[in-house]
């Protein structure tokens, strides 16, 4: 029977801040993703996982071998979901891992452009983010900007130019320095404020954005785009939160506007940490809106 996504487990948190991350896929699935999603699925099992560790030799880099690792089995894996003409949907872990999924579309011989829905543009490098936690340098380095590291942006870097990704739903004030970098890059950029303000308008500007950037495009979702205090998920409880967190019907009615365009190719879904949800019906209660909003293609 043919099935529309090939489910991916990467539990990985080697680009996190502590451990925790590596749990995401097998709660989510045990949360009934599988069941959940429209279309059928094919659940291709987990990569080879990593659970983080100080890394006191590289600090501002830290466990950059074994997020370089995490990738390069990430997007052998998402080549061959690619292969069996199913849609990638990739389950992390840390953000870091959307560095794989885009390299395997690359290998695949089908690059795409990113749709990065995320608190923050993850565009640190080593030299800009001190405490060297690499999930928040991953479209950095998937640009390959000034001080990458070259064993993480891979053999084929880079992956994507600036005028490829569109960031959304990001909470960045006044005066960030990666807000000042998206637009310095070019970057089409949607804040949190132009969601809560309008849903539907804001999730239709950046579909038009990424859709004139190629053919098809991935969609990345971090779950700490949402308010903390709305939906507990997220790797970092602070990021996202009120007043300018999204709440899980905004994502969720952004994410049926972006799943239903003929051009959405795959998805990742990132930084649950399954220790910070309450309860755990906070979980299947993310992971049924979740599924929910995905168009049935």
């Amino acid at each position: 029977m043919d099935v529309r996504w090939g489910l991916l487990g990467v539990p990985s948190s080697a680009g996190a801040h502590t451990p925790g991350l590596e749990q995401g896929p097998s709660a989510v699935r045990a949360a009934g993703l599988a069941e959940l999603l429209p279309g059928g699925v094919a659940d291709h099992g987990d990569v080879p996982g990593f659970r983080w560790r100080p890394d006191p030799g590289r600090p501002t880099a830290k466990n950059a071998a074994a997020v370089a690792r995490v990738a390069a089995d990430t997007a052998a894996a998402t080549a061959r979901i690619l292969a069996a003409g199913q849609t990638p949907l990739v389950v992390g872990g840390d953000c870091s891992i959307t560095v794989g999924v885009v390299a395997g579309f690359v290998a695949h011989g089908s690059p795409p452009a990113l749709l990065y829905v995320d608190g923050g543009p993850d565009l640190y490098t080593p030299d800009t983010r001190a405490n060297g936690n690499l999930d928040a340098m991953g479209v950095a380095h998937l640009l390959a900007i000034p001080g990458h590291v070259p064993e993480v942006a891979g053999p084929r870097a880079p992956l994507l130019t600036a005028g490829e990704v569109v960031s959304y739903g990001h909470s960045l004030p006044e005066g960030d320095v990666e807000l000042a970098l998206l637009d310095k890059l070019g970057i089409f950029h949607v804040h949190a404020d132009e969601v809560h303000a309008d849903p539907a308008g804001a999730a239709a500007r950046a579909l038009a954005a990424i859709e004139a950037a190629g053919p098809r495009f991935v969609l990345h979702c971090d779950v700490d785009v949402l308010s903390f205090n709305d939906t507990p998920l997220a790797d970092v409880p602070d990021s996202g939160d009120e007043p300018t967190g999204l709440r899980l019907g905004e994502l969720a009615a952004s994410l049926a506007v972006f799943t239903a365009s003929p051009r959405f190719a795959g998805l990742v879904l990132t930084e649950i940490n399954p220790d910070h949800a309450p309860e755990p019906a906070d979980l299947r209660r993310f992971v049924t809106t979740f599924a929910g909003s995905l168009a049935t293609g």
